[in-house]
């Protein structure tokens, strides 16, 4: 199988788990299998954890936005090409971490000089 369709499967599958992840965290958020306890102290922990639930659903959103960005530049034929300086990102970097859109040089530089995203 070509190297980009495996890495785009993954990306799908990704993006499933993130997309079930999140469904199953807003409706644990919504008490929508079990209300909240009538106890105050049990209600005080299960906001926390309500609280704890929802940032991970923010990760998993911002996550699946950086895979859809990665999926249109796959069917674009910019998927190899870092953003930055245009030069083509390695396949050994797009299996670690999937969804860049800087070459490693780039990405040094970004992060060294404070601008990661």
């Amino acid at each position: 199988m070509d190297p980009i369709e495996k890495l785009k499967r993954n990306l799908q599958n990704r993006k499933e788990e993130l997309e079930s992840r999140i469904k199953s965290i807003n409706a644990d958020i919504s008490h929508q299998n079990q209300p909240l306890s009538n106890d105050w102290s049990e209600q005080a922990v299960e906001r926390e954890n309500d609280e704890v639930l929802e940032a991970l659903g923010n990760a998993s959103q911002k996550e699946i936005a950086q895979i859809n960005l990665a999926l249109k530049r796959i069917e674009s034929g910019h998927y190899q090409t870092c953003e930055n300086c245009a030069e083509p990102i390695p396949i050994k970097r797009l299996e670690l971490i999937p969804h860049t859109i800087y070459c490693t040089r780039c990405a040094e530089e970004i992060e060294s000089s404070g601008n990661a995203h």
